[in-house]
Formats: C-alpha cells, structure tokens, sequence
C-alpha cells in the first residue's frame, strides 16, 4: 500500500478524518513496521479502515454478538465427540490400509503369471481383448513389497504389474497396500495407490512459504485461520453428520464458524469486516434457501456414485439430499468471503477519497466495481465445477448423448444446481454487501462535527504520544 499523496492535509482536518490513528499514511507505515498487531487491523489490503459512530458500532454489534453467541451454542448442542465407530466392509475408501515400500523389481513373462486369455472368438478389438492379449505376449514386471506399518511390518508380498497397467511402480518407492485379514495369506496384502505424502507436503510448504513472504502477518493469519477451518470441517462437520445430525445445520453452524474465524483473523475486528460479515450471513441464507427448494423440486438424491452410496450403506440415517445441500453452502463460503470483503473495502475506499458522496452515489459507485467482480467470480465457478466433472462430461461426449440428456442426468443435474444456486448468492452478496458498507459508512456524517473532532483527535494524540 503505497502513501497517499496528501499527508499534510491529515493532521489538521477538522472533520476528524485525521482523528484515525492510521488515517496519517507516514506514521501508518511507520507503526506497521513497528507493531504487527496493526497491520493486522488493516482489511483486505485497500488501506486502513475509517472508524465509525459509537451507536453505529452498538447496531453492529447488537446484531453479531446474539450471531456469534448463537454458532457457539450450536456447535456445543452438535458436537459429536468424534466419529461414531463402525465395522469396516473393506470395500472402497473403508478398507484397512498399511504403508510399503516396493523392495524388488524384476521382468517375467506376463504368460507365466497370468491367468487371463484371450476371447474364445479371438477378437481383440474390444478393450478386455486386447488386455487379455498384452497380457499373454508382454513382458511384466514382479514387484516385491515390504510392509512398513501395523502388526505384519516387515512381511513382504508380490505384485503382478501388466504393460498396459495405467500405474507403474519403481524399485524404493513407497506404496499404500489394503489388507483384508479374511482373505487367504497370499491374498490378504494388495497395493492400492502409491505414497504421495513428500510431494503433497513439499508443495504446502511451498505455498506457506509464498503466502507468508507476500502477505507478511496478513498472510501468516491467512494461514492459521485456514487451519482453524480445517479443523472445524474435520472435528466438528463432518462428525456430526455421520453422528445423523441434520446436515443442513450442521453446515449452517460449521460455516457460520468458519466464516467469523476466518474473516475476523485476517481482516481485523473492525467495522468494515462486520460489514463484510452481516453480508455474508445474507447471501448464505438466500444460498439455502434456493439450495433446499430446487433439490427438492428436481428430486435429487445425492447417492449418485460409488462413495455416496458407500456412505449410505454404512450410515443410512444420513440424509443425503441435505448432505448435498451442505456442500453447497460450504462450498460457496470461500468465494464469498471475497466478494463480500472486496465489496466493502471498495465502498470504504470510496468514501474515503470523497467523504460527501452520499449512500446512494457510493451504492453506484461500489456495484460498477461489483460488476466486475460478478463476471469474474461466475466464470470461475463454472470452470471450476467443468474441470471437476471433466471426465464424467467426456463420457457422455463419447456416447453422443444430447446436452438435454446429459443435463438431466442426476449425476450432471447435481454439479448443475450447484453451480446456479452458487452463483446467485454470490450474484445477490454484491449488491447487498454495497449497499450494507453504503449505508454504514455513510452514517458516520450523522453525527456532528463538534464531536467528531473531538473524539477523532483524542484517539489519534494518545496513539501518537504512544508511539513516540
């Protein structure tokens, strides 16, 4: 944030603009080298925010305080102690896993050690054909796997790897292996995937690192409140649901907790992110709202693949329209934090280069900038949801299926619902968080000037003889 070019004038406003102890940008820069607790009252990185009225400060906070109280009550009625045990079918993700290293690798004859053949008919034109075939011709390769975890560690086992085979191994790399304790000796160890865990933790560290060294404290706070999200989604959310809460409010709790956490630690508890925050509150109730009507109306289900109805089968109390229903609104939080932050910083921006712009011309101005973002935000939605479906779309481009055919699909109609009712709360978040941080910074020239400077000045002379 480069220094404005009027410092002079801040010191001796009248109006008490220059009453904010941040409002003088060289003693700004100067007290964030020095005090890393005021960079972090900074929002959203668009300049130090303006203060607002004693009784404005009252309205907001009569309407977050009960908010806020509210989350932390209902996570205590839903908290469920942890994830309810169950006796695992080994089918899926619900399979005992070990990890391994690939100790030896050796070339065979794939006839040697398959079973497989070729179609009687001899056709090879279909997939299984031409496998069977590679299978009795190819070169394959024996792997010896060394368990490295649980009660068999150190035991070993092979793995017949053919040619065709979408996974290789190499010799030293680390496996995952499934057990099945039912299973005959020679079959009770199989490799499932490989061990990603050293890249995955590289490219955190990474982004850590990138986050912090841009960011400085902002980024750090970034971070931990990005912690404290993933713990609330593991240790409260999701625990709750498979507990056979209802998973609607279990999302709208764990969300609304999220969401305080997260805005409150990186954008500081300052009136401009309560602004951001009441409209967040909004747009998440309309997202609901719409989410719960049309999942409804279009009767889906939410048991549309393997995993869904695997989680249905071992919990059939879970109700999976509302599981589909809490995703989306968890989901969409993390957009519209952004939009609804990005909204207000702008409006107090405004207000700040032109302090007599009424709400009603800061309004028009901030919702020009919205437009903006909403073009940006929806094309980033629907990309993001296509690249995810990206296969499943690829399937039904195979089959020539009509785009009508594909959209109804419940699969497809799912992503579709998602994205739409995404998108009109984001739609809906610009307007309403502009005319929110309209109407509230706006407000502050209710109250008189005699008090504002004296009020502001006082503020800003303890500041300064604070710092020097």
């Amino acid at each position: 944030m480069t220094s404005s070019p009027q410092p002079p004038t801040d010191p001796t406003d009248p109006a008490g603009h220059a009453g904010h102890t941040h409002a003088d940008p060289g003693h700004s820069d100067h007290s964030r080298d020095r005090s890393p607790g005021h960079s972090h009252g900074h929002t959203h990185s668009h300049g130090p925010a303006a203060p607002v009225s004693k009784h404005l400060r009252k309205v907001i906070a009569a309407v977050l305080i009960p908010f806020a109280a509210a989350v932390v009550i209902g996570m205590a009625v839903l908290w469920p102690g942890g994830a309810p045990d169950h006796a695992r079918t080994g089918v899926g993700f619900d399979r005992q896993t070990q990890q391994g290293t690939v100790v030896a690798l050796q070339q065979v004859d794939c006839k040697s050690v398959n079973a497989a053949q070729v179609p009687a008919t001899g056709d090879t034109s279909t997939p299984e054909g031409r496998e069977a075939l590679a299978s009795q011709t190819g070169e394959c390769k024996k792997a010896t796997i060394r368990v490295g975890s649980g009660p068999d560690k150190g035991r070993e086992f092979f793995e017949i790897l053919q040619p065709g085979a979408p996974r290789q191994l190499t010799d030293g790399q680390g496996v995952v292996v499934a057990y099945a304790p039912d299973a005959p000796r020679d079959l009770q160890y199989s490799v499932i995937d490989v061990n990603r865990k050293l890249p995955m933790a590289l490219l955190a560290g990474i982004f850590a690192v990138a986050v912090v060294l841009v960011g400085r404290m902002r980024g750090l706070f970034a971070l931990i409140a990005l912690v404290v999200s993933f713990a609330v989604l593991t240790l409260f959310i999701l625990p709750a649901i498979l507990q056979g809460s209802n998973p609607l409010v279990v999302a709208v709790v764990g969300a609304s907790a999220i969401m305080l956490i997260a805005l409150y630690m990186c954008h500081g508890l300052t009136a401009r992110t309560s602004v951001a925050v009441l409209g967040t509150i909004i747009s998440l109730l309309l997202i609901g709202l719409l989410g719960s009507l049309f999942i409804d109306w279009a009767f889906l289900s939410g048991n549309t693949d393997d995993n869904t109805g695997l989680i249905h089968g071992l919990y059939p109390n879970i109700d999976m329209s509302g599981l589909l229903l809490a995703g989306v609104i968890i989901g969409s939080l993390g957009v519209l934090d952004d939009v609804t932050v990005t909204q207000t910083s702008a409006v107090w921006e405004l207000h700040q280069a032109d302090p007599s712009m009424g709400p009603r011309g800061l309004y028009r101005a901030g919702i020009r900038i919205g437009r903006d973002h909403i073009a940006s935000v929806v094309n980033t939605l629907v990309l993001a949801y296509a690249g995810a479906a990206l296969p499943l779309l690829l399937l039904f481009s195979i089959a020539n299926s009509s785009m009508g055919s594909v959209a109804n699909s419940e699969l497809v109609a799912e992503e579709i619902v998602r994205t739409l009712v995404g998108s009109i709360g984001l739609v809906a978040s610009v307007p309403v968080t502009t005319a929110l941080a309209a109407l509230v910074v706006s407000a502050d020239r209710a109250e008189s000037p005699a008090a504002t400077a004296a009020s502001g000045p006082l503020r800003g002379g303890r500041g300064r003889r604070r710092k020097h």
